[in-house]
């Protein structure tokens, strides 16, 4: 498979999480206030349209990205992980009413066990180096072609 059609393939995965991300944060939204952290559940349902929204977007350009196949691969995977990880540390919070330590600002006073504490860090901060490493392989995916320099 070449690598045109490997960026296409996984573009069009890009859209379709990213339209279930959206579909998710609709649902998720009903659910709010039955939630252990009420605050927490408005943030992962925040999140998750923004998630939903960037996917899209990175889905539709996924195509024009100037990756080899075994890179555009990392940067997929890397880029996935990323979103769902942090989704899925908001939402674990969100249900056992935690997640102080880690996202004070939208937990309030909702602290849990030192395990939950643990669980919740240890999700939300694996993120962190996955999507960075995913945004700089995109940007320089981005670069201009030498196919493209020349028709300029």
């Amino acid at each position: 498979m070449n690598a045109s059609n490997t960026l296409s393939r996984q573009g069009h995965r890009l859209l379709q999480i990213g339209v279930a991300l959206l579909l998710f944060s609709s649902f998720e939204g009903f659910a709010i206030p039955y939630l252990a952290a009420p605050r927490l559940g408005l943030s992962a349902h925040t999140l998750s349209a923004l998630e939903g929204a960037l996917l899209l977007a990175l889905g539709l350009t996924w195509s024009r990205l100037n990756l080899g196949a075994a890179m555009s691969r990392i940067a997929f995977w890397l880029l996935i992980y990323s979103a769902l990880a942090i989704l899925a540390a908001y939402v674990i919070a969100s249900a056992w009413g935690a997640g102080n330590e880690t996202m004070p600002l939208a937990a309030g006073a909702f602290h849990g066990s030192a395990f939950q504490e643990a669980v919740i860090k240890g999700v939300a901060y694996s993120s962190a180096p996955t999507g960075l490493i995913s945004f700089v392989l995109i940007l320089w995916g981005l670069r201009l072609s030498e196919a493209w320099r020349a028709d300029s």
